[in-house]
């Protein structure tokens, strides 16, 4: 499979057109949801794939994702992207038992690609690696103190992303008459999170899982670029795809794309320099490098804001909880106040939350709340 780049001035809109009209016609869209205000005890039972479903902005960050996965153009691109989105499967762990896990975990190791993590403890539990942990749609967008931390955070955070790298592009042609690989940019965004469903499951305390480190960056990163390999992505949209946690201006920052491009091409069985991933000797991206990659950085840049401002609301909403909830101090870090947090930032999202309270102050996040969970 490769990415198509030829006429791509020409084509680009028809080739749109029919991914859109192809996609359509293949997979139904669920309707947008709408808002609903449940008391405390209905948040606490609900599971975080029903948070999720029950969210408008969930529900129509969904739809646009895959919406603009029906715009790649390549049929190959397209297909596999969007048999990923419907299905976020760790298939890098088909037939990985104990002695190949093993094996893997030592080979990263040795190579420095892995450190301070115990053998046991190295990749996320898989009960089936054909099938998701979790819907792609109702996983957290990051860890849990950190960006978009609740369910279907990852639909918001991606369709986010996304919008910012096309704007990108757009910039670019407009301005420039700078062509980029559209197909690769909008691949390597919609996939640069690929395994947040594997790695941040959800427990029954309505926390998800703690990551891990490998290759010098969250887990979920590498583990998605060796997902893209091991489902047959392009070259260069693998790379792009990498290059979302830093871009390689620099022969350092170049330096951490290729060891987890390196980390990657252990874990999924591949030589990167045969697979097209790195330079002939190893030690760059392939050259002369494209800028697909830098677009897909540039993108994926939504933490700077999500991030100080889930940490800012994050104690009002507390006192909300103690206050207008009945919510206790010792139960801030357990399950009421977990499942209470997870359904208001799944319902409204984090952001917007955030911003109603920097503009317009406590009273009227109050009552933004009061919404979505009736008050005790």
């Amino acid at each position: 499979m490769s990415s198509d780049t030829v006429n791509r001035r020409d084509f680009l809109k028809l080739g749109a057109m029919a991914g859109v009209a192809a996609v359509a016609a293949a997979h139904a869209v669920p309707a947008l949801a709408s808002p609903c205000a449940r008391t405390l005890d209905a948040c606490l039972e609900m599971s975080p794939q029903a948070m999720a479903e029950a969210s408008a902005p969930v529900s129509a960050a969904w739809q646009n994702i895959r919406r603009n996965a029906g715009q790649i153009r390549n049929p190959g691109i397209r297909n596999a992207v969007l048999a990923i989105l419907d299905n976020p499967a760790p298939t890098l762990m088909k037939g990985m038992g104990a002695s190949e896990k093993k094996a893997v975990y030592k080979e990263l190791t040795a190579k420095g690609l892995l450190k301070d993590v115990a053998e046991k403890d190295f990749l996320p539990a898989s009960a089936d690696p054909a099938r998701a942990s979790q819907p792609f749609y109702s996983a957290p967008g990051s860890g849990y103190q950190s960006h978009h931390a609740y369910p279907g955070g990852l639909a918001t955070h991606t369709d986010l992303n996304v919008r910012v790298s096309l704007s990108i592009y757009d910039g670019y042609r407009s301005v420039y008459d700078y062509l980029l690989d559209r197909d690769v940019v909008l691949a390597a965004q919609l996939l640069h999170d690929l395994h947040k469903p594997w790695v941040f499951q959800w427990d029954a305390n309505g926390e998800s899982r703690t990551e891990l480190k490998l290759a010098g960056t969250g887990e979920h990163h590498t583990l998605s670029v060796a997902e893209s390999i091991v489902r047959g992505l392009p070259a260069d949209v693998v790379v792009a795809q990498a290059c979302a946690h830093n871009h390689p201006r620099t022969p350092a920052d170049e330096a951490q794309v290729v060891g987890w491009l390196q980390a990657a091409a252990v874990i999924a069985g591949v030589d990167p320099v045969k697979r097209g991933l790195l330079a002939q000797d190893g030690k760059t991206l392939p050259l002369p490098r494209r800028q697909e990659g830098f677009v897909t950085h540039l993108g994926d840049h939504d933490w700077v804001l999500t991030v100080p401002a889930v940490q800012w609301v994050l104690p009002v909403l507390e006192k909300v909880a103690v206050r207008d909830y009945g919510i206790s101090q010792a139960d801030l870090k357990k399950k009421p106040f977990n499942q209470f947090r997870n359904y208001v930032f799944s319902q409204v999202t984090a952001m917007s939350l955030y911003e109603t309270y920097a503009a317009k102050g406590e009273d009227e996040l109050v009552r933004t709340v009061r919404t979505v969970v009736v008050p005790a």
